[in-house]
């Protein structure tokens, strides 16, 4: 006969027949028990000072029932066998071994090197029995708190897209956001799982819920948390600085705990299967529209098994009036980089060139780039430079972050060189005037800083009047000019009797050959009859 297990119900029927009188046997026979079943209670019943002499079914109260089960069951099953008394010798070794999480396997290797053989399926069952192996720790449940406080979020894989023109088909994740009291739930496809997306999940997430929950419950995932720790987590420094910005607090659930996030636990199952199942979705809006009706008409308004309310009305009677108020502006998305400051002062953000002083270069500093400005942080966060946010490919320079004696080169400022060639004479300042005049004028800049290369040279003065007989005769040419300097500057030769006379050094010349090696004489050529031609 296969085992049954035994009620209270039939416990209580068994002993009430028993103290009426009623035969053993009759009572299985009724109740449709072996007979070794009621004589085993009948005598825990009498163990217990239970007789049938002494009173009716009223001496059967939840004590003395508990006391009768008590010793039926102390007294039921076959009595323990050596091997048994063995375990209950080595108890402290086993149950120290298997605190230390040794396998039970090698516990009883470790027993048998002491010379104790126990069977390990009799291992098993003491370990199990009496030591709680194999037993899942006992939970409780955790109070849901109060209405309005906390929403949990998860991520996953929700939606493959149909074909495009392409034939290519595309998988969609989703952002699903379950209050912890109401399970009102949002979902939010987005293509890929960044810090970007997270936030617009949140911004149409405070959109869907009329406010924002004062606490944020996610996962470990990258886009939120950078280095997961359950005492102490490193948030990432986007989406730290928008929970700031919306007034809500981040309390991430610990590593492989999913209990910490039960709510929303198994919502992408529920959702990929119950939102998106046997739906043709070809794009993105689609499928963000598709999890919008479902999350407002029919999860909404379906009842939660748990809760036994529809969510919805569960949220908006309880949870809603609580909330943080709505953000009344769209949040202004920033990135953060860490860009190296290169020796022309330019540092790359978001493929955009940006200007810092010079004892910067050569560092790294943290950029913060939203739509209008780009602000660069030292290591200890003080502000160093705030430049207006540029498009890719183009640049934003600061004149002042370049050393005085290479910013008008940088900038191509021929004003500044016009300047600094006036105040070495008005002549000067005419010759660099005239330099520069033309259509294209920072093309000739190299012709200025060579002007005052010759004033460095040979002092204002001499290139001041240089420069005046220079424009007098309307020579504009600084190799010329330089020329005119080199010759004024040469010692002149004294004239007269006085003048020192030079030696004349005829040169040998460089061809000269020997005389027979001409064919003719040089002295005359030979008269064919006989005389010499001169």
């Amino acid at each position: 006969m296969a085992y049954r297990e035994v009620t209270m119900l039939e416990i209580r029927e068994i002993l009430r027949q028993w103290l009426a009188g009623v035969a053993t046997k009759r009572i299985a026979a009724r109740l449709g028990c072996d007979p070794k079943t009621v004589r085993r209670y009948i005598g825990a019943a009498q163990a217990a000072g239970l007789h049938p002499i002494q009173g009716g079914p009223e001496l059967l109260t939840e004590a003395m029932l508990a006391e009768v089960v008590a010793g039926a069951r102390s007294c039921s099953g076959a009595p323990r066998g050596e091997a048994w008394a063995l375990c209950e010798q080595h108890r402290r070794f086993i149950e120290d071994k298997l605190g230390a999480r040794v396998r039970l396997s090698k516990v009883r290797r470790l027993l048998l090197r002491t010379g104790v053989e126990i069977a390990y399926p009799t291992l098993h069952r003491f370990a199990t029995a009496e030591l709680g192996f194999g037993r899942r720790s006992p939970t409780v449940p955790v109070a849901d708190g109060e209405p309005g406080k906390e929403i949990q979020v998860d991520v996953g894989w929700v939606v493959t897209l149909e074909p495009d023109g392409s034939g290519r088909r595309r998988r969609m994740r989703a952002w699903i956001f379950t209050p912890v009291l109401s399970r009102h739930r949002f979902v939010y496809p987005c293509q890929r799982e960044t810090t970007t997306s997270a936030i617009e999940a949140c911004e149409e997430a405070w959109e869907f819920y009329g406010g924002v929950f004062e606490v944020l419950i996610p996962d470990n995932t990258k886009t939120i948390v950078t280095r997961a720790d359950a005492l102490s987590p490193v948030f990432n420094e986007a989406f730290l600085e928008y929970s700031q910005a919306r007034g809500f607090y981040i309390d991430p659930a610990r590593v492989r705990s999913p209990k910490d996030k039960g709510r929303v636990e198994r919502s992408v199952r529920d959702t990929r299967d119950d939102c998106f199942g046997g739906e043709v979705i070809y794009t993105l809006e689609q499928a963000r529209e598709r999890a919008l009706v479902w999350s407002r008409e029919e999860y909404g308004l379906r009842r939660h098994s748990t809760t036994g309310r529809m969510p919805k009305e569960h949220f908006e009677s309880e949870e809603q009036p609580r909330l943080l108020p709505a953000p009344s502006e769209p949040y202004d998305i920033p990135t953060w980089h860490e860009p190296k400051i290169g020796r022309d002062h330019l540092a790359a953000v978001a493929k955009a060139l940006y200007s810092l002083p010079t004892v910067y270069c050569g560092k790294r500093l943290r950029a913060r780039a939203d739509s209008q400005t780009v602000r660069f942080y030292d290591k200890q966060g003080a502000l160093v430079k705030v430049h207006p946010r540029m498009a890719p490919g183009q640049r934003s320079i600061d004149a002042g972050d370049f050393p005085e004696h290479k910013a008008p080169y940088a900038m191509r400022d021929v004003e500044f060189l016009r300047g600094e060639a006036g105040k070495h004479g008005q002549s000067i300042g005419e010759y660099a005037r005239q330099l520069l005049a033309g259509p294209l004028p920072w093309t000739r800049m190299r012709r200025v800083y060579a002007l005052l290369g010759l004033v460095k040279k040979y002092g204002g003065q001499r290139v001041e009047q240089t420069c005046a007989v220079a424009l007098a005769a309307d020579m504009v040419d600084v190799t010329r000019l330089r020329r005119m300097l080199e010759q004024a500057s040469m010692p002149a030769e004294p004239d007269g009797p006085d003048r020192p006379r030079r030696a004349q050094v005829i040169p040998i010349s460089r061809y000269l050959r020997e005389p027979s090696q001409y064919a003719l004489p040089i002295g005359g050529s030979p008269d064919p009859h006989g005389g010499n031609t001169k």
